[in-house]
């Protein structure tokens, strides 16, 4: 979240709306889990705040960021706040599709995935430490805010969560390496990653569970 990265100013520009597109959804997701589990106004802002900022926050602390990129910027605290508000005044044509938690979050992944292999490189992280940063920039806010909502987090599901995130990490460095432009870069692996996402869901793809019970 909140990068603050010496790049063009285009590309500045663009990173920072993508890193508040990400903030937004993620904050409609997690007010809109909450508000599922009919939590009052406080819960649910507070669980959409977290959601939006989880997965940042432990990314920039590992990396050793300080203060953490989003205490930057009310932008931010901005984007929060309209999802927030946004998700109460049109809750009934938000919770009209049951869809809509899977959609915002799908949105998500895919934007803070890049973010957060980004934000890794630009502060001289490997490769590979960076692939994992983009994971857990993507992964962290839905975590907590299942883990908040007493649910089971997406991540330990049968379904295609983080493994999406880590395909589109990887092709995002590879695209990054043959000098394709940055924003078309960008674009292209959230899509990717969305994709797989989509996909998967729909055919029921997923990884083979470790079974430790007695046969």
């Amino acid at each position: 979240m909140g990068l603050y990265l010496r790049f063009k100013s285009s590309d500045m520009n663009f990173f920072s709306l993508l890193d508040l597109i990400g903030t937004f959804v993620f904050a409609i997701s997690g007010t809109i889990a909450a508000g599922e589990k009919r939590l009052d106004l406080f819960g649910a802002a507070f669980i959409g705040f977290a959601t939006a900022i989880g997965g940042g926050t432990l990314r920039d602390m590992m990396i050793g960021i300080t203060p953490v990129s989003w205490t930057s910027s009310m932008a931010y605290v901005y984007a929060i706040v309209l999802a927030v508000a946004l998700t109460f005044v049109l809750k009934e044509q938000i919770f009209r599709f049951r869809r809509t938690i899977f959609l915002f979050d799908t949105i998500g992944i895919g934007v803070f995935t890049i973010i957060g292999v980004e934000k890794a490189l630009e502060n001289g992280i490997n490769t590979t430490v960076a692939i994992i940063m983009g994971i857990l920039t993507a992964v962290a806010g839905g975590v907590i805010r299942d883990t908040l909502n007493n649910e089971v987090p997406q991540i330990f599901k049968k379904e295609i969560y983080a493994t999406a995130c880590f395909i589109g990490a990887i092709v995002y460095i590879l695209l990054k390496r043959i000098g394709v432009q940055a924003e078309t870069n960008q674009i292209t692996t959230i899509l990717i990653i969305i994709g797989i996402r989509v996909i998967s869901v729909k055919q029921q793809f997923g990884l083979p569970r470790i079974d430790f019970k007695a046969q």
